[in-house]
C-alpha cells in the first residue's frame, strides 16, 4: 500500500514489511517516510485546512455518513485485513469494524450539533448596549498518532471528529498495523473528503515523529499510546492543544454480593481481548474475602478453557501477540513475578507470540507486573476485606483509565463511583466497556482530555466570542 500525500498515493524505494504476527508471513508493504514527506505532509494539510473550513456543516457530514456506508458494504473485508496485520481474532475484528461504522456515523451525527451560546455581557455594569455569543471553530492541522491494538476504530476516532469539526489531519498509523488505517483513509477518500484534507505518513516513530510533532502549523495532537513516547510528545509539542490517552492498569473491585457468573464471564473477556492488549483490560482483580476462593475457582476453570491459536478460525478465542518480543516481554514479567512468590494459577507458556492466557495471585507490591501496564493477556487476583481498602488499592497506581465493581448494593456501587480516582467507572461490567459516543480518557498517567465524538469536537475546536457594541438600542 502508499502514503496519501498532497492528494497523491506515493510510494518509496524504502519499504517496512508489514508482518501478520501468528505466522511471521509478509502480508503488504508500506513506504518508510522521511523528513521531506513530512514537509509535504505539512505543506498539503496547510492548504486542507482552507478548504475544510469553508465546507459546509452538512457537506462534512455527508461524507462522514458515506464512509460509514462504504465500510459497512466491505465490513469483512476490513474485519479482514484488522485480524491479519494484529493481534485479533477474526471475530474481534469484525466487532472492531462494525464500531467504526458507528464512530464515523456519529462522527457526522455530532457535526451537526457543534453549538455555541449568547452571552449576557449587560449581566455586569459597562456592559450595556451590548449583545453577543461565541460560536466554536475548528483549529486547523491535527496530528493524528494511532496504535496497534485497534487499527481501524481508534483511526476512526481521530480522523472522524477532526473533519467533522472542519479540520484538516495527518495520520501516523501504528508501524505494524498501518493497513486497516490506509483502507479507512481511502474510503474517506472514495465518498468525498478532500485529499489535501487528509495525509497518511507511513514509517518510524524515530525518523518522522519529531518533525512533525514540532512544527508550529500543527495545532493539536490527539496521541494514544504509552507514557514513555506521550512524555517525549509532550517536551516535543511547543505550545499546541496535546490530547493523550496513555493506557492503565485497570482494576475491578468484585465485592461480596456480586453475581459471580456475570462477574466471571466479563471480567475473563475483559482481560483477555485481543490477547490482552487493550488500555481498558482488566489487569487487577479486587475480590472480597468471603468469595475469593469460589471467584478463583471459577475464573481459572473459565480461563482454561480458551482457545488460542490461528485468529482466521471461527472458534479461536484469542491470537498472538502483537510481536514474539512483546510475548517475551510479558513472559518475563510473569517469571520475575514468580521468583519473587506470585502463584501462577494457569497459563504462563509461551510459543512464538502467542502467549497463554494466565492468572496470578499473591503478587508482591513491587513486581513490574503489578505496578505497570502489562498489555498482555495477563490477570492478577487480589483478596480484599473492606471497601475502603480495595478502593484504596484500586488508587494506589499512577493510572486511572477506568476502573469496574461488581455488587448487587446501590450504597456500594455509588461509594465506589465517587471514590475511584479514574475517567469512568463500570458498574456489573468489566472496564472492557466502551461506548464510542461516551466521553473517553483518563486521570495521572492515563492522559490528557477526552475522545468520544461530542467530546472530540470541543477539544478539536477552540470558542471564538463575538460582542457587538450597539449604542442606539
Amino acid at each position: 500500500m502508499k502514503m496519501l500525500l498532497d492528494g497523491q498515493w506515493v510510494d518509496r524505494d524504502e519499504k517496512i514489511d508489514v508482518i501478520d504476527p501468528f505466522d511471521n508471513s509478509v502480508i503488504d508493504t508500506v513506504p518508510s517516510g522521511n523528513a521531506d514527506d513530512c514537509e509535504t505532509a505539512l505543506k498539503s494539510a496547510v492548504k486542507g485546512f482552507e478548504i475544510t473550513k469553508k465546507m459546509t456543516v452538512y457537506d462534512r457530514a455527508q461524507i462522514l455518513f458515506k464512509a460509514a456506508a462504504i465500510i459497512s458494504e466491505r465490513l469483512e473485508e476490513f474485519a479482514t485485513i484488522i485480524a491479519r496485520e494484529g493481534s485479533k481474532t477474526i471475530n474481534e475484528a469484525r466487532t472492531e469494524a462494525s464500531r467504526c461504522v458507528n464512530t464515523m456515523t456519529a462522527s457526522a451525527e455530532e457535526s451537526k450539533r457543534i453549538l455555541g451560546e449568547t452571552i449576557p455581557f449587560d449581566s455586569f455594569p459597562g456592559g450595556e448596549k451590548r449583545r453577543g455569543y461565541y460560536y466554536r471553530f475548528p483549529i486547523g492541522v491535527v496530528l493524528a498518532i494511532t496504535p496497534f491494538n485497534d487499527p481501524l476504530n481508534l483511526v476512526a476516532h481521530k480522523i472522524g471528529p477532526a473533519f467533522a469539526a472542519g479540520n484538516a489531519v495527518i495520520l501516523k498509523p501504528a508501524t505494524v498495523t498501518p493497513l486497516s488505517a490506509i483502507k479507512l483513509v481511502e474510503a474517506m477518500v472514495e465518498a468525498g473528503m478532500p485529499p489535501q484534507a487528509i495525509q497518511v505518513i507511513t514509517g518510524y516513530g524515530s525518523k518522522i515523529g519529531d518533525p512533525m510533532v514540532s512544527d508550529e502549523r500543527v495545532r493539536m495532537i490527539s496521541f494514544t499510546g504509552g507514557v514513555e513516547a506521550g512524555k517525549h510528545i509532550a517536551s516535543k509539542a511547543g505550545i499546541k492543544k496535546i490530547g493523550m490517552e496513555l493506557g492503565s492498569n485497570s482494576p475491578v473491585i468484585v465485592w461480596k454480593d456480586a453475581d459471580l457468573d456475570l462477574a466471571v464471564d466479563s471480567c475473563v473477556s475483559g482481560s483477555f481481548w485481543a490477547a490482552g492488549q487493550n488500555c481498558i483490560g482488566v489487569q487487577r482483580l479486587l475480590v472480597h474475602k468471603d468469595i475469593y476462593n469460589e471467584f478463583k475457582t471459577r475464573f481459572v476453570e473459565r480461563t482454561k478453557k480458551y482457545k488460542i491459536g490461528d485468529k482466521m478460525k471461527e472458534d479461536t478465542d484469542m491470537g498472538p501477540m502483537i510481536t514474539e518480543g512483546e510475548a517475551i516481554r510479558v513472559e518475563k514479567w510473569v517469571n520475575e513475578a514468580a521468583q519473587k512468590g506470585a502463584n501462577v494459577l494457569c497459563g504462563g507458556k509461551r510459543t512464538g507470540s502467542l502467549y497463554e492466557p494466565t492468572v496470578l495471585e499473591n503478587l508482591p507490591p513491587d513486581v513490574t507486573i503489578h505496578c505497570e501496564e502489562v498489555f498482555g493477556p495477563t490477570v492478577n487476583l487480589y483478596q480484599i476485606d473492606d471497601l475502603d481498602e480495595a478502593i484504596k488499592e484500586a488508587n494506589s497506581l499512577p493510572y486511572g483509565l477506568l476502573a469496574g465493581i461488581f455488587t448487587s448494593n446501590i450504597d456500594v456501587a455509588f461509594k465506589a463511583s465517587y471514590d475511584l480516582d479514574c475517567g469512568g467507572v463500570m458498574i456489573n461490567d468489566s472496564t472492557d466497556y466502551r461506548l464510542d459516543s461516551m466521553p473517553f480518557g483518563g486521570v495521572k498517567y492515563s492522559g490528557l482530555g477526552r475522545e468520544g465524538l461530542k467530546f472530540s469536537l470541543q477539544e478539536l475546536t477552540e470558542p471564538k466570542v463575538v460582542c457587538f457594541y450597539l449604542p442606539n438600542i
